[in-house]
């Protein structure tokens, strides 16, 4: 516990022993205009009067209850069962650390246990750990845990550019200073099993890709072959909500499964705090960072669970660490895992069974519209990119401001020859209904735009 001075005494003996003659003394390297600020703020407010405030505030926000979403790219607008919120807020969960001892924690240790176990189920994995804070550090955790498994004597790593581009970016952003290769990533449609080579550590893709696309577990497996061929790992990067319907990452080769779980249980929340999942093959369990619970049992017999495999390094000489991540999304974690409690196998399937069929009917009716025309031909998921008659930003203003539609992302953000380009999502959120007032506000923007445009021609 910090000591406090209490009396002008204590205080004054406190800043003699560090030689300070007043506590101003403190503040002397803070520019002197910017040591005092003088803010204006309005005048006091009852509780009330401030909620009140609060509230109109909150108004102002393009949430979900008010607004038709078709927006996705990373963070989908999925349903949240109710018995979720009723479990997380349980104050035994709400209120929990790290569970160090186990014998207080074993309710919070079986959660974890139960959470890993689900994981490992549904991506056909043999350990996963207790969540990374996003599928963005997942992957990059997964780049260093490759590192570390090929002792850092290999120094390429081939990464698609249809892998999310923030996830790419935080994966720089890990793995600068390490003179490292990265190939692959600024080139869409290259082939990614010619630049693998003898000195390539890992091998990242994404199915379904950032696009919604669909690779095949052939095509998959193919690359998986030739990344052990040289002796690299192969990671996959998959939405959890698709693994209800299509074959497991662990079924066509690969050693590390990772992704976004905001999907399972979790609310858009204005953008987190969401949880990265995170699975691997059992031989590579004491490379993989993060938290991982074991079932046990005690001198008594009984079951019991407890932390395993944690390195101490993690959490004490963090210098030796292979992964400064000793953390994780605890609670973010739980939710995901009393949706796959409560929706069970046949209820994820029927969600991602929903996403798919719904997204193919937007899709289809999307491109029945003139000007709007479908980029690409291959399988998808959920998601898919869209060519679009005008661009993407003024088309996605008129749906917010005249419409109520979020729209669907634009692509030209991060790949310029996708310029003129949105990427919708539809999921088991979105009725036949809402798809179809979708259609009729395309339709309608588009012919406003083209009116406009022959007017200022003319």
């Amino acid at each position: 516990m910090s000591y406090v001075p209490h009396t002008a005494a204590d205080q004054e003996a406190m800043l003699a022993a560090i030689g300070a003659s007043s506590v101003k003394d403190l503040f002397c390297d803070v520019p002197e205009r910017h040591r005092y600020p003088k803010f204006d703020l309005p005048e006091p407010l009852s509780e009330m009067e401030i909620l009140a405030e609060l509230r109109d505030l909150g108004e102002q926000n393009a949430d979900l209850d008010h607004y038709l979403c078709f927006l996705g790219a990373g963070a989908y607008n999925h349903f949240v069962p109710s018995v979720i919120d009723h479990v997380i807020s349980r104050s035994e969960f709400y209120t929990a650390y790290t569970p160090y001892q186990p014998e207080i924690s074993q309710g919070t240790l079986q959660t974890i246990f139960e959470y890993q176990s689900m994981i490992c189920a549904l991506t056909g994995m043999d350990v996963a750990n207790a969540s990374h804070y996003d599928g963005a550090t997942a992957l990059a955790e997964a780049v260093i845990m490759a590192l570390n498994i090929g002792r850092n004597k290999k120094k390429k790593i081939v990464l698609s550019a249809n892998i999310h581009p923030e996830y790419r970016q935080v994966v720089r952003t890990y793995t600068q200073g390490l003179n490292l290769e990265i190939a692959g990533d600024e080139e869409p449609g290259q082939d990614l099993a010619s630049l693998i080579d003898g000195d390539t550590c890992c091998v990242a893709v994404q199915n379904p890709d950032f696009f919604g696309q669909l690779s095949t577990p052939s095509d998959m497996q193919a690359l998986a072959d030739a990344a052990h061929a040289v002796k690299a790992l192969f990671i996959v990067v998959a939405d959890p909500i698709s693994l209800g319907l299509f074959k497991a990452p662990g079924g066509y080769g690969a050693d590390i499964v990772l992704g976004e779980g905001q999907a399972l249980g979790n609310a858009l929340n204005f953008g987190g705090p969401y949880l990265g999942y995170f699975a691997c093959r059992e031989k590579y369990a004491r490379k993989m960072a993060g938290r991982l619970v074991g079932q046990t049992v005690d001198n008594r017999g009984q079951r019991g669970f407890v932390m395993t495999f944690v390195a101490r390094e993690q959490h004490i000489r963090r210098e030796r660490a292979t992964s400064n991540i000793c953390s994780n999304q605890a609670l973010n974690a739980l939710a995901a895992g009393v949706y796959l409690a409560a929706l069970g196998k046949q209820g994820l399937r029927q969600v991602a069974e929903l996403s798919y069929h719904k997204a193919h009917y937007a899709a289809r009716r999307i491109a029945e519209i003139p000007g709007f025309e479908l980029a690409g031909d291959g399988p998808f998921f959920k998601e898919f990119a869209v060519h679009c008659p005008l661009p993407v930003q003024i088309l996605n203003d008129e749906l917010l401001e005249e419409w109520g539609i979020i729209g669907g992302f634009d692509l030209g953000r991060f790949y310029p020859e996708r310029n003129g380009q949105a990427l919708f999502c539809i999921t088991e959120m979105n009725s036949k209904e809402e798809i179809d007032y979708l259609i009729e506000a395309l339709k309608e923007t588009v012919a406003a735009w083209e009116s406009q445009e022959e007017t200022g021609n003319d």
